[in-house]
C-alpha cells in the first residue's frame, strides 16, 4: 500500500481529550477518532490492527473447536427477565423501545441468547458438547467511559460459550478456554498475569481474568513474589501484620476532632489498625430496610465484591445512619445494638480497640470484640491493603494496577436453570446444560498492546498486530534514483508476500521518519542520498531503534530474515 493512497491523519500535537498514553498514540498515529463520549471511529490503520487480533483470536478458537456465529445486538427483554438480569444491569444496560412500544436491550453480552438458542435445539447428550463463539458490537452505558476505548460505550468482544453434558466435559471445556487465551494473549505480545475473580453479575463458581499490569489500568491485582498467589484486588485474601494491644476496659472518651480514621488515630497516637471501622449498610427484604454492621480494621476498606455474598448491600445513607444510630458517621458501632454484625475474619480475638460510641463527638476506648460485641459472623470481608502477607506462604503481597483483556467463567447451570435449557442424558433423564462464559475485548487488547508497547517517539507495534509489517521510505523524493530504488524494494517485498507500506509522500525527512516512528511499523527501509551512494540501505528495528545497513542487493532477503526472527520470538 503507498502511503497516499492511504489515509493516516497524524497528528503532532497531544489531542486535549487523551487522558493516558494509548490514547493518546491512537489519536495521533491515526488510529481512532471520538464520535462522542466513549464512542469511536477507526481509521483504516486502526481497523487493520483490530482485525489482525481478530484473526488471532479465530485462529485460537477454531483451534479448540469453537464454531463461529453472529448473535443480535438488538435482544428483546423477555430473556433478560427470564434470569433477572434486566433489573440486576441497572443504567449500564441500554434500553430501548420499538414502535409497538415493546423493550429491548443493546446486548452487553449474549449469554442469554446463547442459552435460547440451546433450549430451542439441544435435544440430547449426543448434541454436546458445543462451543460457539462470535465478534461482535456490545453496548455498555459506562457511567465514566476513559482512556479511549479502553472503556468505552460501544466496543468490540470476543464471547464465547461452552455447553456440556458433564462435569468433567465442562471442566474440560474451561480448560481449552484457559489455555486458548494464554496462547491468544502470548501472540499478541503482551504479558500478562492469570488471577482469581469475582463472578460479579454474571455468576458462576469459578472465574478468573487476564490482567496486563499498567499504571493506567482501571482494575488492581494482587499477588505474591515467591509463590503462585494472584487475585483480583476486590477479592484478593491477605493476612494483616498481627498487632496486639492492651486489654482495657470499655471507657467513652470525647473525642472533638472528626470521625475519620486519620484524625481519631492522631488523637488517640496510635495506629490505624487499633480503630474498628465500624460500617452501616442497608440490605433490601421483603420486609424493609434492614440495617448490617460491616466491621473491618481501621488500615483496610469492605470488598463489594466478598459482601456480595451477604445478599443485596448498600451504604447507608449519612441521614438513615442518623435516624437508626442517633449518631454521625464515624461516631457509630454496634456496642449495645441489636443490628446484625459481620466482621472480618482478622478482628476475631481482638482487644483494646477504639470505635464510635453512637454519640457525636465520642467514641468507645478499650473495646474487646469478644466482650463488647454480638458478632453473628466473622468472615473475609476486607480488601487487602499495604503491608498484608500471603495467605499461601506468608510473604509480601504486592499491589498493582493492571488492564483486564479477558474473563472466563465457569456459569454452571445459572442460565440453563432458569431458561429450561435442558436435556436428555444417557439415562433418558432430563438435566440442565453446563454452561461457561468466555470474553476478550479486542479494543481494550490493542490499547493495553500500545500502553505497554511505545516510546517518546511513539507506538512500537509487535509484528503479530502490526498494521503492516515493513515501511519503505525515501528521504528525497525529488531524487528519481532513490525514488526508483524504493519502487524497486516496495514491489520485491509484496512480490515476497511482505505487508508493506510504501512512504511515497512528498513530504520532508524530518515528517516522514517521525511518521514512521509514530505508527510503528516494526521494521523500517530508508533510503537517503548519503547511504545510497554506496549502495547502500539503512534498516532500522522500531523496537530497539538499531540500524543496520546493508547492500540493496541483500536488502530484501536481510527483512525476510528480521521478520522471521520476530515471528519465531512469539511462537
Amino acid at each position: 500500500m503507498r502511503w497516499s493512497n492511504l489515509f493516516i491523519p497524524t497528528l503532532k500535537e497531544k489531542p486535549r481529550e487523551a487522558e493516558i498514553p494509548s490514547h493518546t498514540l491512537a489519536i495521533r498515529a491515526g488510529l481512532i477518532r471520538m464520535v462522542a463520549s466513549g464512542i469511536y471511529s477507526y481509521l483504516p490503520l486502526g481497523w487493520r490492527v483490530l482485525c489482525k487480533i481478530m484473526q488471532i483470536i479465530r485462529e485460537e478458537m477454531n483451534r479448540i473447536g469453537g464454531q463461529e456465529l453472529l448473535l443480535p445486538a438488538l435482544t428483546p427483554a423477555e430473556i433478560w427477565r427470564e434470569t433477572g438480569r434486566w433489573y440486576e444491569y441497572g443504567k449500564e444496560m441500554f434500553r430501548v423501545r420499538d414502535r409497538k412500544d415493546k423493550d429491548y436491550a443493546l446486548a452487553p453480552t449474549h449469554e442469554e441468547i446463547i442459552t435460547d438458542i440451546a433450549r430451542r435445539e439441544i435435544r440430547s447428550y449426543r448434541d454436546l458438547p458445543q462451543i460457539w463463539y462470535q465478534i461482535q458490537v456490545k453496548f455498555r452505558d459506562e457511567p465514566r467511559p476513559r482512556g479511549g476505548v479502553m472503556r468505552a460505550r460501544e466496543f468490540i468482544m470476543k464471547d464465547s460459550y461452552s455447553l456440556d453434558a458433564t462435569v468433567e466435559g465442562w471442566q474440560r471445556s474451561y480448560n481449552l478456554h484457559r489455555d486458548a487465551y494464554i496462547r491468544i494473549f502470548t501472540r499478541l505480545g503482551l504479558e500478562f498475569k492469570i488471577v482469581s475473580a469475582s463472578g460479579g453479575i454474571m455468576g458462576g463458581s469459578e472465574t478468573e481474568e487476564f490482567m496486563v499490569p499498567s499504571p493506567v489500568g482501571e482494575d488492581t491485582i494482587v499477588y505474591c513474589g515467591n509463590c503462585s498467589y494472584k487475585a483480583n484486588y476486590e477479592i484478593a485474601r491477605g493476612v494483616p501484620p498481627k498487632v496486639e494491644f492492651e486489654d482495657k476496659p470499655l471507657r467513652k472518651v470525647y473525642t472533638p476532632v472528626g470521625g475519620s480514621v486519620e484524625e481519631i488515630s492522631q488523637f488517640f497516637q496510635t495506629v490505624p489498625q487499633r480503630l474498628l471501622k465500624s460500617l452501616l449498610y442497608v440490605k433490601q427484604t421483603d420486609s424493609g430496610k434492614q440495617p448490617v454492621f460491616l466491621l473491618v480494621d481501621g488500615a483496610h476498606d469492605v470488598s463489594e465484591a466478598k459482601i456480595s455474598k451477604l445478599g443485596n448491600l448498600r451504604p447507608a445513607t449519612p441521614d438513615e445512619v442518623k435516624e437508626w444510630m442517633g449518631a454521625s458517621i464515624g461516631y457509630i458501632s454496634p456496642i449495645g445494638t441489636d443490628i446484625p454484625v459481620y466482621a472480618d475474619i482478622s478482628l476475631k480475638g481482638r482487644k483494646g480497640l477504639i470505635t464510635g460510641a453512637n454519640e457525636d463527638l465520642y467514641h468507645y476506648e478499650g473495646v474487646n470484640i469478644e466482650r463488647d460485641i454480638k458478632v453473628n459472623e466473622y468472615m473475609d470481608i476486607a480488601r487487602v491493603a499495604p503491608g498484608d502477607r500471603c495467605p499461601q506462604c506468608g510473604d509480601k503481597l504486592i499491589i498493582e494496577p493492571a488492564i483486564e483483556v479477558g474473563h472466563i467463567f465457569r456459569l454452571g447451570t445459572k442460565y440453563s436453570e432458569a431458561m429450561g435449557a435442558t436435556f436428555l442424558d444417557r439415562d433418558g433423564k432430563k438435566k440442565p446444560i453446563l454452561m461457561g462464559s468466555y470474553g476478550i475485548g479486542v479494543e481494550r487488547s490493542m490499547m493495553a498492546i500500545i500502553e505497554t508497547h511505545h516510546d517518546e517517539h511513539g507506538i512500537v507495534w509487535p509484528l503479530s498486530v502490526a498494521p503492516f509489517q515493513v515501511l519503505v521510505t525515501t528521504l528525497n523524493p525529488e531524487n528519481c534514483d532513490l525514488v526508483q530504488a524504493a519502487d524497486n524494494l516496495y514491489k520485491e517485498l509484496m512480490e515476497r508476500d511482505i505487508e508493506v507500506l510504501y512512504d511515497d509522500r512528498s513530504t520532508s525527512a524530518g515528517v516522514k521518519l517521525k511518521d514512521g516512528d509514530l505508527i510503528g511499523i516494526p521494521v523500517i527501509l530508508i533510503l537517503g542520498e548519503k547511504v545510497w551512494r554506496d549502495g547502500m540501505v539503512e534498516i532500522k528495528i522500531r523496537a530497539t531503534n538499531e540500524r543496520i545497513k546493508v547492500n540493496h542487493t541483500m536488502c530484501v532477503d536481510k527483512v525476510l530474515n528480521i521478520i522471521k526472527e520476530m515471528q519465531d520470538a512469539t511462537q
